[in-house]
C-alpha cells in the first residue's frame, strides 16, 4: 500500500501508527475546555486532533416523533431527541479556526468530519489537510463525492458497512477524484466491546480494497487499539476527554489524557515490535551466543586419551563445538594434553 502524507506526517506500514484524538462533543460547549483538550492531546503525543463540523439543523430536524428519538436502551443517549443531542454535542463553527490554530502551534494536525456539503465548503475556507467520514455517513454518496472532489486525503470509518457498501463508497470516492483513501475498521456501538471488534477484518480489508486500513475504536481502554497495530493498522482514532467524571456526550467511552499517552507509547512499541521476518541472532543477540551450551573438556586429559562422558560435557558457555557432535566425538582420541575447562575444537583431535 502506498504511503499517504497528511500535513507533515507520513502514514503507512513503514511509519509509527498515526494517532488521532477525537474531541467530538467532550468540550461541553466551552471553547476553553476545547482548547484544553487540544493541549492535552499534543502533550501526550497524539499526531492529530479531530473535531466534527455540523449543526443540529444540518444533521436532522427538530421532532420528538419516535423516528427522531434514540430508542436503544444500551445507548448513552437513550430517550434523547436527535436534534437535542446534536445541539448539545456540536462544535460551534466559530471555534474551528481557534482550535486548528492551537493544533498548528503545538505541532499537531487539526482536521474535521463534515456531515454535509455546507460543512465541506466551510472547512475548505480553513484549508484543512484532510477529511474524515464518520461511519454513519459512509453510505452518503453525495457527501463522499463532495469530499473527494477536494482531492484531499479521506479517512473513512466503515462501522456497520457491508463489503458491497464499502466498495461502493471507495469507488465513488475514486471516481470523484480521491487518490488517498484510508479505511477504518469500526464498531458503531458506544462503548463497543472487544468481542465485537473483529480485528481480523483489518488485513482482509487491506487485501480487498488495496488501501491502508486503521481502527476507529470505541472500546474502553487501549488493548484493542494496540492489538490492531499487529494486524497492520496504520491509523488509530480514539475519543479524548479531560475527565470521564466530568461528563459529556462521549465521555463514557473516551480516554483520559494519561490513557491516551499510554496508547501513543504502546502503539509505537507494537509497531516497532512487528519488525520484519527474522531468523538467527539479531545484532543485539550476537553477544548472547557465548552463553549457549557447547562441548568442553571437564577433566585434565593427556595426549592419546579418549573422550568419554566423564571428561567431555555439554555445558555453558558456547565457545566449544556445538552439542550435536557429542555422541560422534565420544571415543575419539586427542592429539595433545588438555586442561580442564578447555573448549573442545576440531584441531585437538587425532
Amino acid at each position: 500500500m502506498k504511503e499517504i502524507t497528511i500535513g507533515h506526517k507520513k502514514i503507512g506500514k513503514d511509519y509509527p501508527p498515526f494517532v488521532i484524538a477525537e474531541m467530538s462533543g467532550n468540550h461541553n460547549q466551552s471553547l476553553d475546555r476545547a482548547l484544553e483538550i487540544v493541549e492535552a492531546a499534543a502533550e501526550v503525543g497524539a499526531d492529530a486532533l479531530k473535531i466534527q463540523t455540523y449543526t443540529a439543523d444540518t444533521m436532522t430536524i427538530s421532532s420528538t416523533s419516535v423516528d427522531f428519538v434514540v430508542s436503544d436502551g444500551d445507548s448513552p443517549w437513550h430517550n434523547q431527541s436527535l436534534h437535542d443531542l446534536y445541539q448539545q454535542a456540536y462544535t460551534p463553527w466559530a471555534w474551528h479556526q481557534a482550535i486548528f490554530n492551537r493544533c498548528h502551534e503545538l505541532g499537531m494536525i487539526g482536521f474535521s468530519s463534515p456531515f454535509d456539503a455546507t460543512a465541506v465548503d466551510f472547512l475548505e475556507t480553513l484549508d484543512v489537510p484532510c477529511y474524515k467520514i464518520a461511519s454513519f455517513e459512509c453510505t452518503d454518496l453525495p457527501l463522499i463525492k463532495k469530499v473527494a472532489s477536494t482531492k484531499k486525503p479521506m479517512i473513512i470509518s466503515t462501522g456497520m458497512c457491508s463489503v458491497a457498501e464499502i466498495d461502493e463508497t471507495v469507488q465513488t470516492a475514486k471516481k470523484a477524484g480521491s487518490e488517498d483513501i484510508i479505511l477504518l475498521k469500526c464498531t458503531s456501538t458506544y462503548p463497543s466491546t472487544p468481542e465485537y471488534s473483529h480485528l481480523n477484518t483489518i488485513p482482509n480489508m487491506q487485501d480487498t480494497f488495496q488501501c491502508q486500513v486503521g481502527l476507529s475504536d470505541h472500546t474502553l481502554g487501549t488493548g484493542v487499539a494496540i492489538a490492531s497495530v499487529a494486524l497492520g493498522a496504520t491509523v488509530i482514532e480514539k475519543h479524548l476527554t479531560l475527565s470521564r467524571n466530568e461528563g459529556g456526550v462521549d465521555a463514557g467511552f473516551s480516554l483520559e489524557p494519561t490513557e491516551l499517552k499510554r496508547l501513543v507509547m504502546e502503539s509505537m512499541q507494537a509497531w516497532q515490535a512487528m519488525g520484519k521476518i527474522q531468523y538467527g541472532p539479531t545484532a543485539k543477540e550476537n553477544n548472547s551466543l557465548r552463553y549457549r551450551r557447547s562441548l568442553y573438556i571437564t577433566e585434565d586429559i593427556k595426549k592419546g586419551d579418549q573422550l568419554t562422558k566423564d571428561n567431555l560435557r555439554v555445558i555453558r558457555p558456547g565457545y566449544g563445538l556445538p552439542p550435536k557432535y557429542f555422541d560422534v566425538l565420544l571415543g575419539k582420541k586427542v592429539n595433545q594434553d588438555i586442561k580442564k575447562g578447555t573448549a573442545l575444537t576440531w584441531n585437538v583431535l587425532e
